[in-house]
């Protein structure tokens, strides 16, 4: 099932919006890609295009050696050819048909054997844990068991590539972290290229093969998760990933490997910048005490928001603050005095005219 797909230079407008802004992108075989960002970065634009239900006004895609949209050459493939699987935000199940029916209404459609139709409903509801539901219809289902069957659906048509529209997004907090398990198994299982679209970083990070940031219809950076997070290449992109959010601090570069942040510096071991920078300090990359530790800056414990596995420390000196992220339930009380320590080896420095990275430090 393993399906390259090749997006080149993709454009599209809608009036005088630039929803899309000349995309590129290569999605390797059987990977899962998350595209993420705001709303309004252009990110389900960017998956409908792929879907077939919006036509760009320039550009290429291609699902493995087939060129399904070409703008240059008119090319444009109707949506049921394909060989795509969608799932959306609002499960688009038919309400007045039971999930058997549901499932094999595409199949129908391609006039597959009876046989071969029953038995694909039993094999993905297998898949989804939901066997024993082919009676019943969705208003009898969760919003989550609903959502499985959206699934089973995609899987019985058993298309090259899924495609995925924000689809735990109405889900409460508890059901999507079972679904997110659930997802990336079904991911596994099948070996489908998948491209997912979500605004919630969590859901990227864990879930991912590759992520592509979007903002005002650019890709930002397309990476691992593990690169998207430690090694975001501008100022937007370490901004919006990470939660409790970045650090950042403005400063100069003054002297050798240092930058002087007004209230205190940090000696760097080796960093090519100059002038204004911007430095990004990851709030679990700081290490905090109750005492007085060589090299450590004082600050003043401002709020503390224990949440059982980890805590949350916001500290000030004087117009800077800085979130600290502990393990555990921090026993440090507010207005407590308290000394910040910062590993050289954890910070990323930025342009502060581009915002652009210029120098990591991460080993």
């Amino acid at each position: 099932m393993e399906t390259t797909i090749r997006i080149n230079n993709l454009t599209k407008k809608f009036g005088e919006v630039l929803a899309l802004n000349n995309v590129s992108l290569v999605i390797e075989p059987g990977t899962f890609v998350t595209l993420l960002g705001p709303s309004g970065c252009g990110k389900t634009t960017l998956l409908r295009c792929v879907a077939g239900l919006e036509d760009p006004d320039g550009g290429e895609i291609y699902i493995g050696d087939n060129l399904i949209f070409s703008y240059d050459k008119g090319i444009s493939l109707q949506s049921s050819k394909r060989e795509l699987g969608l799932v959306f935000q609002n499960y688009a199940l038919w309400p007045h048909m039971k999930v058997d029916k549901n499932i094999t209404f595409a199949l129908e459609i391609q006039k597959m054997p009876r046989d071969e139709m029953e038995k694909r409903v039993k094999e993905s509801l297998k898949e989804v844990q939901m066997e024993g539901y082919e009676d019943r219809y969705p208003r009898e289902m969760s919003g989550g068991q609903q959502q499985r069957i959206a699934l089973a659906r995609m899987l019985a048509y058993r298309p090259k590539v899924f495609l995925m529209d924000e689809p735990l997004s109405n889900l409460d907090a508890r059901l999507r972290m079972d679904m997110r398990s659930e997802l990336k198994r079904l991911h596994h299982i099948s070996g489908a290229t998948t491209i997912y679209v979500t605004h919630d970083q969590v859901e990227a990070l864990t879930m991912s093969t590759s992520i592509a940031v979007m903002k005002e219809g650019v890709v930002q950076q397309f990476d691992t998760p593990d690169k998207i997070y430690h090694f975001p290449v501008n100022l937007f992109v370490a901004d919006f990933i990470g939660n409790p959010k970045v650090n950042l601090l403005d400063g100069v570069v003054s002297g050798k490997n240092t930058v002087d942040f007004g209230k205190f510096k940090i000696t760097l071991d080796t960093f090519s910048a100059a002038g204004k920078v911007v430095v990004g300090i990851r709030p679990e990359d700081i290490a905090i005490s109750t005492q007085p530790v060589s090299g450590a800056v004082e600050f003043s414990a401002y709020s503390v928001l224990p949440s059982g596995a980890d805590s949350t420390i916001i500290a000030r000196l004087d117009d800077i603050e800085l979130t600290i992220k502990v393990m555990g339930i921090s026993k440090i009380k507010m207005d407590e005095k308290i000394w910040l320590t910062f590993d050289p080896q954890t910070l990323n420095l930025y342009e502060k005219e581009s915002g652009n990275l210029v120098s990591n430090t991460r080993s």
